[in-house]
């Protein structure tokens, strides 16, 4: 025993080495700044919580039950509560075994199974008790490469969390302006549907004057009829958008629908974007940071395959009592015990585990392949969603002239049409006019807001 005591010690000061490549995390391209970020302010203000930008009360409502109650978040937990699982699995097996065992038996022997034959006792009785404790001797690291991976596992499914809960916080901000922009839609449809009406009546009194036509009176039916029938198509996406945010809350689609029927505006006004650094951005993402956690988990499993080239030593022991009446257990005669070390190594099997090897390496190169993907993607979608930000404001600046002109345009056709100077084709077409362009005027609004959105879902971290 004494000899197995001293091996073990021996072995144990081996334990400090671990087989297979150290991780080290892959340099990153980091422009110096981003091309349409130069306009905007840089840092300093609660980028996580975005949505607190916007002063609207109700979205902040929406948004923080959605982070509380949503369905799809509480299933990433679930996958973090599993993976933090696993990790203490993993951190356990680095550490003994300990099992208690009792066991009773009673025997009939045949003739020739007695001592001596034929002569001995027909009847055995034996009965044990005792505690086993088995330890795996982690020489070459593979246990500790084990736990290495999976605590990087865990971190990427705890980076996972947080790109959903950035992705729930966005889809519901988008949901919640998308809605408002309907709803403005909507008001501004109805504002046209008088407009035209007006516009029916002063053609009818014209036609009971004798002034006027009957091709006049029908072509101001037309118009008339076609921005009603765009009124209900307005409900049904107003109505969708209700249900989506309902949803995103975790409740039933039509949960919500008394509370976001009241009217709401887009904000007049948005908050300045505040627009880091490309590398602090690409510090923050949570998909980023899943990326690379994914590939130091994936290098560490090189060296737990590695870890199989190389002899498993398990050291065990048993303490115990034997007998052959539960009256003589845990007595001296009793006792019994054993220590031992084993030896378990598949050298024989060298070319399988070659081949372990060589597909973990396989799989650390594609995650590295992985991550720089995922970095070049982030850096694009960031620069394409200030591009398109930008581009939106210049686009709404542009059609708020064309709109008051066309708002114009229309008072002067009425006034001439009146006099007489004009007929009714003129009056039609800057009314035509000025109702398509208030509905652009009123789409690019939101799409300016849905793009500030998009924006800082590139740029934030995981809220807080």
């Amino acid at each position: 025993m004494l000899k197995v005591i001293t091996m073990t010690g021996v072995l144990a000061l081996l334990t400090g080495c671990a087989v297979g490549p150290d991780y080290q995390a892959p340099a990153t391209p980091e422009p110096n700044a981003f091309s349409e970020g130069r306009t905007m302010v840089a840092g300093g203000t609660d980028q996580q919580r975005f949505w607190q930008g916007f002063d609207d009360p109700l979205l902040a409502r929406l948004i923080d039950d959605a982070l509380a109650t949503n369905l799809t978040l509480e299933g990433a937990v679930a996958r973090y509560e599993r993976a933090a699982a696993l990790l203490y699995g993993a951190e356990r097996d680095q550490w003994p075994s300990v099992t208690a065992s009792a066991s009773g038996a009673e025997q009939y022997l045949a003739d020739i199974e007695q001592s001596p034959p034929g002569a001995g006792p027909e009847r055995v009785q034996r009965y044990q008790a005792g505690v086993a404790a088995s330890w795996e001797l982690d020489l070459f690291g593979r246990l500790r490469r084990a736990t290495e991976a999976q605590r990087a596992e865990l971190e990427a499914v705890g980076a996972d969390l947080g790109a959903v809960q950035v992705a729930i916080a966005g889809q519901l901000a988008s949901s919640y302006f998308e809605l408002r922009g309907l709803q403005e839609q909507y008001q501004v449809a109805l504002q046209s549907v008088a407009l035209q009406q007006q516009s029916l009546d002063i053609v009818e009194a014209r036609v009971e004057a004798g002034r006027g036509t009957e091709f006049d009176q029908v072509r101001a039916r037309v118009q008339l009829e076609r921005t009603r029938a765009e009124l209900p198509t307005l409900q049904a996406g107003i109505r969708g958008a209700m249900h989506r945010i309902s949803v995103l809350t975790g409740q039933p689609p039509m949960a919500l629908v008394e509370t976001l029927s009241p009217l709401g505006a887009l904000p007049e006004t948005l908050p300045t974007i505040p627009v880091d650094s490309p590398g602090e951005v690409l510090r923050r993402r949570p998909d980023i940071a899943a990326a690379e956690r994914r590939l130091a988990a994936s290098t560490a499993r090189i060296g737990v395959a590695t870890a199989d080239l190389f002899p498993r030593f398990t050291l065990s022991g048993l303490i115990g009592s034997v007998a052959g009446d539960t009256s003589d257990l845990f007595t001296g005669p009793a006792e019994t015990r054993r220590v031992a070390l084993g030896i378990d190594w598949t050298f024989l099997d060298h070319d399988r585990v070659k081949a372990r090897i060589e597909a973990a390496g396989a799989d650390s190169r594609a995650a590295l392949a992985s991550y720089q993907q995922t970095v070049l993607e982030a850096l694009e979608e960031a620069e394409t969603r200030l591009v398109r930000y930008q581009r939106a404001q210049q686009r709404e600046e542009r059609l708020e002239q064309a709109m008051n002109n066309a708002e114009q345009a229309v008072e002067l056709a009425r006034a001439r049409y009146e006099e007489g100077f004009i007929g009714y084709f003129e009056v039609l077409t800057a009314e035509q006019e000025f109702t398509a362009t208030r509905d652009a005027a009123v789409r690019s609004r939101t799409a300016v807001t849905l793009a500030m959105v998009d924006v800082y879902r590139s740029l934030v971290g995981a809220p807080g």
